[in-house]
């Protein structure tokens, strides 16, 4: 079984390593593209984690293990193998988590399926969109997050003035590009919030139901906060302090952002639902 696995490993690192030197040399080396290892990293864990590859309990795998591992094996080489001949890498992706999901089924029967499917749920998330979806979807969120920094800055006292996704801040003019508009973010930061609702596993549905949409309007206020902490370093510290290191360490003012709103959220949700335990108790007395 140990070196099936190591067979079945060794052909799924090679059948998918040139799409990961592609990405890795490309879309995961841009702002819009660079969570997709966060995700796979993320994915990877919970897999790991949540025993998806442990061996059965019993020799038996089960009798149903086999087809639907197969069948699922299929599918993700099916894709991978279209997605390839068409340069569709989106399609490459997307037949990542079948090759993997096949593979282990054959293994280790549908009892790791059960207990990881979530890690393979997450791992769609890195899937690279075609750049006709993420030139629509970007340019009202580019709208909505200049819109949100300006009333910011504003707020602040700044003399701010916005043309559509342009900000002139003082003398500097900011674009609110693709990257800052909150869509690469938004993809992270619901594979982050859903990870830490699995990971935390609340009895609550409703509660986790609420954080997991929670985690869109969290993306946003993070990405505005984004704009401003850039738009404030060029105002202070000039265009090339906003533009060089400081602009990447903008990325992580967002992550940082977004984790302390969502566990915010959490921690009231965890608040509220106490106190109304505890005046159920006292209705009960």
């Amino acid at each position: 079984m140990a070196i099936c696995g190591a067979v079945l490993a060794a052909c799924a690192i090679a059948l998918y390593l040139p799409t990961f030197i592609l990405l890795a040399g490309g879309i995961w080396q841009e702002d819009m593209g660079s969570y997709g290892p966060i995700v796979l990293m993320l994915s990877a864990y919970l897999l790991v984690s949540k025993g998806a590859f442990r061996p059965p309990q019993s020799a038996q795998i089960g009798i149903a293990a086999l087809p639907v591992g197969i069948l699922l094996l299929l599918l993700g080489l099916a894709a991978a193998a279209i997605g390839h001949s068409q340069q569709f890498v989106a399609l490459e992706m997307a037949g990542l988590p079948f090759v993997v999901a096949g593979m282990q089924a054959c293994m280790t029967g549908l009892g790791g399926l059960r207990r990881a499917w979530f890690g393979y749920v997450l791992a769609l998330f890195a899937i690279p969109w075609p750049g006709s979806v993420i030139d629509t979807l970007t340019q009202p969120m580019k709208i909505a997050a200049s819109f949100g920094a300006a009333h910011v800055f504003d707020w602040l006292g700044y003399p701010v003035a916005r043309a559509g996704v342009i900000l002139t801040l003082g003398p500097y003019k900011l674009l609110v590009a693709d990257a800052c508009s909150g869509l690469s973010s938004l993809f992270a930061l619901e594979a982050l919030g859903l990870t830490y609702i699995n990971v935390v596993r609340h009895e609550s549905l409703t509660r986790n139901a609420l954080l997991a949409m929670l985690i869109v309007p969290i993306s946003y206020v993070a990405n505005v906060t984004r704009v401003v902490f850039i738009g404030l370093i060029s105002f202070h510290f000039g265009e090339a302090a906003g533009q060089g290191f400081l602009h990447e360490f903008s990325g992580v003012v967002l992550f940082l952002t977004a984790l302390l709103l969502i566990t915010s959220v959490d921690n009231i949700f965890r608040g509220l639902r106490r106190r109304w335990q505890a005046r159920a108790g006292q209705v009960q007395q």
